[in-house]
């Protein structure tokens, strides 16, 4: 079991759940790493005490290293201080939950300095692909899965002695706030009305990610990434309660799926502890408190963000980072009220059909087509 943990994005929604479980198992942290909240790092500083603290931000991290200068952590800034906390000699586990693209390089760099990995940042894999699978594999490192369907498919898939036996995943979606919305309904809503997520608390990306369903097209992506299985093999499956948090058809149609309270906690722990499993501080399902659970079709006509991101995985190469770049861009500009919800999904299918697609050969490659997606979207807004 995991003794030691380097965190990217420690102040974050999944970030402040893994120092929950760190706790609760009496685990040692490393490093710590934040964007630009030096007021919650600090204080995570002083009461977990590691080595090394990252702050993204160089001006932010120049405050931090004054606060903390009564300490004795290393403060370190920019791509290059996530690096260094990925890389960690006394870390035997790097949990990566920073959002975004900034994500990838550290991702590379833990996996060729033989760490392993929990995977909470879906855009690695997304926009990564086959360089990120290769580092994994070629140095022998484990990549655990920590958003909760993808973990759902990995417990499932424990103890399965054949991958020929697999026939289908099925990814489950709650559908966000705009469930059963029309396009009309859709057209004038608020970034306050996107973040009201009716299951989930997360970072704002991530939370408008959920509603326009592009969340759970990248989770198709990184789902393939991660089991091996093409696009027409994953489904997805709008289930509102969030309790199912994914499911394995076999060649027999035998059908096997993960549930849980809604709590990030529990994939998190199962990450950190695998192949074991450890009590948790996450409450006990009751499904005749529950009562009922429900499914339905996901709407593709609809939400342009879902579809886009099944268009860029069955196309391969640089598609998926068009998508997942545009995407970021696109998020963002909607934050800041710049762009309208439904230009989030036009936006970024606008990029797949424009930028040119070819195959990827180095992390350059991605953070060019990255740029040239980001710059795309930029180029169809009036500022």
């Amino acid at each position: 079991m995991t003794k030691n943990l380097s965190i990217l994005g420690s102040t974050g929604s999944i970030g402040t759940q893994t120092l929950d479980v760190a706790d609760k198992l009496h685990l040692q942290v490393s490093a710590l790493t934040a964007a630009k909240n030096i007021t919650l790092l600090e204080q995570q500083v002083r009461k977990y005490k590691p080595a090394l603290a990252v702050v993204f931000d160089e001006q932010k991290a120049k405050e931090l290293q004054i606060a903390v200068a009564d300490t004795s952590t290393k403060v370190s800034a920019g791509m290059d201080g996530l690096i260094e906390a990925a890389v960690l000699p006394q870390a035997d586990l790097v949990l990566n939950s920073v959002v975004g693209m900034v994500g990838l390089q550290p991702t590379i760099a833990a996996a060729q300095a033989k760490k392993d990995i929990a995977l909470a940042n879906k855009e690695t894999l997304v926009a990564g692909g086959d360089l990120v699978t290769d580092a994994v594999r070629e140095n022998g490192v484990k990549l655990l899965p920590v958003d909760s369907e993808h973990s759902a498919i990995f417990q499932c898939l424990q103890g399965i002695p054949d991958k020929k036996v697999l026939k289908k995943l099925i990814l489950t979606a709650s559908g966000g706030p705009f469930f059963g919305k029309t396009t009309d309904e859709l057209k004038d809503v608020t970034v306050e009305q996107a973040l009201n997520h009716p299951n989930w608390s997360m970072g704002a990306k991530i939370t408008i990610d959920s509603a326009s369903m592009m969340n759970k097209g990248l989770e198709i992506i990184e789902a393939g990434r991660l089991f091996g299985v093409s696009g027409d093999d994953i489904n997805v499956v709008v289930h509102r309660e969030s309790i199912i948090h994914s499911l394995v058809e076999f060649t027999d149609n035998s059908v096997l799926a993960q549930l849980g309270v809604p709590d990030m906690r529990i994939p998190i722990q199962y990450a950190i502890t695998y192949p074991m499993r450890s009590e948790s501080p996450v409450a006990e399902l009751n499904l005749a408190q529950i009562g009922n659970l429900s499914f339905f079709e996901p709407d593709y006509d609809t939400f342009e963000c879902l579809r886009a991101c099944k268009k860029a995985f069955a196309m391969g190469g640089a598609a998926t980072a068009i998508a997942n770049g545009a995407n970021e861009e696109a998020n963002l500009l909607f934050r800041q009220g710049k762009i309208k919800f439904l230009d989030i999904g036009k936006l970024v299918m606008g990029a797949l059909d424009s930028i040119q697609n070819f195959t990827l050969s180095c992390v350059e490659d991605i953070l060019n087509v990255d740029a040239q997606a980001r710059s795309y979207v930029k180029s169809r807004v009036s500022f």
